[in-house]
């Protein structure tokens, strides 16, 4: 018997907090423009049962579940900051310590004359 992957079984307590309060955001944000699961199914092309699932912020339901329900309440302009590169300190200072400090001469022959 196979194991299940254990980020769908028992994710990182942050990772699990921040899909519940996605799901609890996007619930509020349905409710709030009067749809109900079943609309936002079809306007998404999939099950009810998806719908309800990334609403309770089940780690085993898909990201285009969710990209497509934030496109459903015209939201998915606010996906374009997650992991934006400008963004990411940490990521630009280890790119920073990585930069050469000055230029090395080329070795080898080359075809300037």
């Amino acid at each position: 018997m196979v194991a299940r992957n254990k980020l769908l079984t028992a994710p990182p307590y942050p990772v699990e907090q921040t899909l519940k309060r996605l799901g609890a955001n996007l619930r509020t944000a349905r409710l709030r423009r009067n749809l109900t699961i079943d609309d936002m199914a079809q306007k998404i092309g999939t099950g009810d049962r998806a719908v309800a699932d990334a609403e309770k912020g089940k780690p085993t339901t898909g990201i285009a579940i969710y990209a497509a329900m934030l496109w459903a309440l015209d939201l998915l302009g606010q996906m374009d900051d997650v992991a934006a590169p400008e963004k990411d300190e940490e990521g630009q200072t280890l790119a920073l310590s990585r930069e050469r400090a000055r230029a090395r001469p080329k070795t080898g022959l080359d075809n300037d004359f």
